[in-house]
């Protein structure tokens, strides 16, 4: 019961925050003019007839009105203004094409970053202050003190252009799930999950290393279990309650930093759509993506907290 409520209130809290937030959003970029930069092929008159017709010329709350209603009526999120390829077109349409290599670019991330970083952080816990601690201690402070965007221009100059191991760029098509699709994202994966890895080795291996020298760890010892089988079946247990939900708040770092790598890779996603439609002032692609990314963080942080209290039976949120 306590559970439920908290969940109810959480989920109350979200919502209110993601209107506050949009809401901001919407008036800070509506008092901005709307600057029509249309390409060759594209009819100016047209598209101004179009911003018209929505009501783009409306007072700000007019235009609020009409924004909502459209959105909650027709599953209208408006039209391309100034975005290359999508002039007067549906933003909503756009989105969801793009949306599937940025899935995927950050989910391939996660399962390639989540197992290397446990097992280097793992590692070093159960070999502290050996060689292979401080190897790992070095390689994990040298990965978290460069930025990946810095790893992007690397793997792509050494793996991609030098070695030729993988293309320069993405492969185009919507086939996402074939080996020369898979193996043209590789290279914006590894510097996606490259700070990941690093996150989660120093992570586990403070946590690990704090659990091994409790006094309950002792007592399984005292009992008969071997080193193994007690950091098997209780230090990795007891450390794995704070690390499982760095994962997930992990994995929302890494969508919100793909949008520079797949700028850089010509990843077709939607972190270049929100960057380009920023730089070309396009509203109605700006408050959707706006508004993608915010609820992202929002759930994240949702589930991160209901997340301890299903991995630690002790762990009642929202009782007193």
């Amino acid at each position: 019961m306590y559970m439920f409520k908290y969940v109810l209130k959480r989920i109350g809290l979200m919502i209110m925050t993601f209107c506050i937030i949009m809401l901001m959003c919407f008036v800070l970029i509506k008092l901005l003019p709307i600057p029509i930069n249309v390409g060759l092929g594209v009819d100016k008159e047209l598209v101004e007839a179009n911003l018209r017709a929505r009501g783009y010329y409306d007072p700000i709350m007019v235009q609020l009105f009409s924004y909502l209603k459209r959105i909650f009526t027709e599953g209208d999120f408006g039209i391309g203004v100034n975005m290359p390829g999508y002039v007067n077109q549906p933003v909503l349409d756009a989105f969801l094409t793009r949306l599937p290599p940025t899935v995927l670019i950050n989910v391939y991330a996660t399962i390639i970053g989540v197992p290397i970083g446990l097992g280097l952080g793992i590692l070093a816990a159960l070999k502290k202050n050996k060689w292979q601690d401080h190897t790992i201690s070095t390689l994990v402070i040298l990965l978290i003190s460069v930025p990946s965007i810095v790893y992007a221009f690397l793997i792509q100059y050494i793996f991609c252009f030098r070695l030729q191991w993988f293309p320069l760029m993405m492969e185009t098509g919507t086939d996402y799930f074939s080996w020369e699709m898979f193996r043209s994202m590789l290279p914006a994966v590894f510097s996606l999950c490259l700070g990941s890895i690093a996150g989660y080795a120093r992570y586990t291996r403070a946590e690990l290393t704090e659990v091994l020298t409790s006094e309950f760890m002792l007592l399984a010892r005292t009992k008969g279990l071997t080193r193994g089988q007690a950091t098997v079946r209780h230090a990795l247990r007891n450390s794995m309650v704070p690390i499982f939900p760095m994962i997930l708040s992990e994995f929302v770092a890494v969508l919100s930093g793909s949008m520079i790598i797949e700028n850089i890779f010509s990843i077709p996603g939607v972190g270049m759509l929100y960057l380009t439609s920023i730089q070309v002032v396009d509203y109605d692609f700006f408050l959707l993506l706006s508004g993608f990314y915010t609820l992202v963080g929002l759930l994240a942080g949702i589930i991160v907290d209901i997340s301890y209290g299903f991995i630690d039976p002790r762990i009642r949120m929202g009782a007193k």
